[in-house]
């Protein structure tokens, strides 16, 4: 580590700010509290960040009114492989699933209303406006796995 980056971590450490992790874990960071900022401009209360279990990760858990709601966030830096709204595949619908699953059982919010929610950002849009969009029930409880 060079002495300018351990110098930034003892300032961070100070201010209270939690260490900003290097290359595309970095860029997602940044893309999850501009997501955070997008949601809270909503009306939505955030609950839980970067809710994590062995059956898989919620990047945002939060309530818009009554409902409960599990967001995923995505953001590409170019179009060469879909929109970000397109890269949330049915296995990543699944592993979002089970890991809502383990966190009403945990929370004790079984009987809640759910939604699962993407938040998109397109990093290439010159638009502040068009560059986060949120898709309020974007899918539905994916089906479990075939089994053969």
């Amino acid at each position: 580590m060079t002495p300018l980056a351990l110098a930034r971590r003892l300032v961070g450490r100070l201010r209270g700010t939690p260490p900003r992790p290097g290359g595309l874990r970095g860029v997602g960071h940044d893309w999850e509290r501009e997501a955070e900022r997008a949601l809270v401009a909503a009306r939505y209360r955030i609950l839980e960040r970067n809710f994590r279990t062995k059956r898989g990760e919620i990047d945002l858990i939060a309530e818009d009114g009554d409902v409960l709601c599990f967001v995923e966030v995505k953001g590409r830096l170019t179009r060469t492989y879909g929109s970000p709204a397109e890269s949330v595949t049915l296995e990543k619908q699944r592993r979002i699933r089970r890991a809502a699953e383990f966190y009403l059982l945990q929370s004790g919010g079984g009987n809640r209303t759910c939604r699962f929610d993407v938040v998109s950002i397109d990093a290439r849009s010159g638009d502040p406006e068009g560059r986060v969009t949120i898709f309020r029930n974007a899918f539905d409880v994916p089906p479990p796995p075939r089994r053969a």
